[in-house]
């Protein structure tokens, strides 16, 4: 892995996020433009995304290779989900506790390590990074869920919210189609390529709009937050290295998932703790001093990653 490259691409995100900082500022993006672009984003350019890495030649060792690093991703978000439940449970607010168990676990692994998985691997890694995005949906709205609206005893998951999720549904249909060979028609095709070449900057821009808005002071940062922002910006990749390279794994499928779990806070905190009547100040905090400080940690863990 050329660190160099690596290095360029993340600053290149961060010049993209002061584009979506600036129009801010000038008031060129209000709050209901940014949640539009964003449910764009994940609803309509991430499955296009996702079918376009999948449309290459069958191969039965890549897909041997996607299983196992998916089988890592699901033993480290196991270990993950454990540790913050034993880490956090101490936290007198409930408010506060919930944003950093789910903080510490949860990346931003579509918004920020897709787009750099596609600009720095191209379609071989967003093939496996498909992995992270599966692993996360399926935690996120299991466990992630749950930790702001908690369930009835005996109440059932929501399954079906889980699997018709859009991103899901591309998984499936793109695994179909690199399994049987088929291909999309051309003009279709294009469309898929179209729309999935506006991910990294749209992304970088959302991204960037919602930093503008944080205002960073003494009183508004809890100390406590810096248990979850070390948890997700370098505790849980380390790990998530240890598990992958146990597995056997290593190149490109090693690359990808470990920069897809170095990525910083979720911005999903933000929105299920508005949806859960809670306070979304400490959730905002954490997710953009993340996003800040993970132009630094995401080099150092692939520095590790390296070793």
């Amino acid at each position: 892995m050329d660190m160099g490259q690596l290095t360029n691409q993340i600053i290149l995100m961060f010049l993209l996020m002061g584009v979506g900082l600036l129009a801010n500022k000038l008031a060129f993006m209000h709050s209901q433009t940014a949640t539009d672009l964003t449910n764009i984003l994940l609803y309509i350019v991430s499955p296009c995304l996702i079918i376009n890495a999948f449309e290459q030649p069958f191969s039965p060792s890549r897909l041997q290779s996607l299983g196992l690093v998916l089988a890592g991703i699901l033993l480290t978000y196991g270990l993950m989900v454990l540790i913050t439940n034993l880490a956090f449970k101490h936290a007198s607010d409930p408010n506060l506790q919930r944003i950093m168990r789910f903080g510490a676990v949860y990346s931003n692994a579509g918004f920020m390590g897709v787009p750099l998985a596609s600009a720095l691997f191209g379609s071989t890694g967003v093939f496996f990074a498909v992995a992270s995005l599966a692993a996360f949906n399926i935690f996120c709205w299991t466990h992630g869920i749950a930790l702001f609206t908690p369930r009835q005893k005996g109440t059932p998951i929501n399954w079906r919210q889980i699997l018709l999720n859009p991103n899901i549904v591309a998984i499936v249909l793109g695994l179909a189609i690199f399994a049987s060979g088929f291909q999309l028609p051309s003009l279709l095709n294009h469309t898929v390529r179209y729309v999935s070449s506006i991910n990294t900057p749209l992304s970088m821009i959302v991204i960037g709009n919602s930093l503008a808005a944080v205002k960073f002071n003494r009183a508004s940062l809890n100390p406590q937050l810096w248990w979850p922002l070390l948890f997700r910006n370098l505790l849980f990749p380390i790990i998530d290295i240890i598990i992958l390279r146990a597995f056997g794994i290593s190149g490109i499928p090693l690359y990808t998932t470990v920069l897809m779990a170095a990525c910083p806070v979720a911005g999903n905190v933000v929105l299920f703790t508005l949806k859960a009547h809670g306070d979304p100040s400490p959730a905002v905090i954490l997710m953009s001093i993340s996003t800040i400080f993970s132009i630094a940690t995401i080099p150092v863990v692939f520095a590790l990653c390296n070793l």
